[in-house]
């Protein structure tokens, strides 16, 4: 059985036992998570969609790890202006594991 749930403007496909890394959720290591915002469930033969999300459906989920990201760096240039930035960015995250699919 599968799900498409979405969180932190992005959506993901998982399954029972798949580790997710996603944008950053409130919680320590260890925590559980309820991810109730599922699009679609679906296993080999048929599927329920959702409008805009399937009723009574959850996907419960354990906190792996918080982290960031590395570094990305942004530069800004402007030819023949003397315009240079210099920018950097380390996004966070949370690393899920999918531990039960249910509707």
């Amino acid at each position: 059985m599968y799900a498409v749930i979405a969180t932190g403007g992005k959506q993901y496909r998982v399954s029972e036992g798949d580790k997710v890394r996603v944008e950053k959720l409130s919680g320590d290591a260890g925590a559980k998570v309820v991810l109730d915002n599922v699009l679609m469930l679906g296993d080999g033969e048929k599927s329920k969609l959702g409008a805009p999300v399937v009723k009574g459906a959850k996907v419960e989920a354990e906190i792996i790890e918080q982290g960031r990201d590395k570094k990305v760096v942004v530069f800004k240039y402007k030819k023949r202006k003397q315009l240079r930035r210099k920018n950097g960015h380390r996004q966070s995250f949370t690393d899920l594991r999918i531990t039960k699919i249910s509707g």
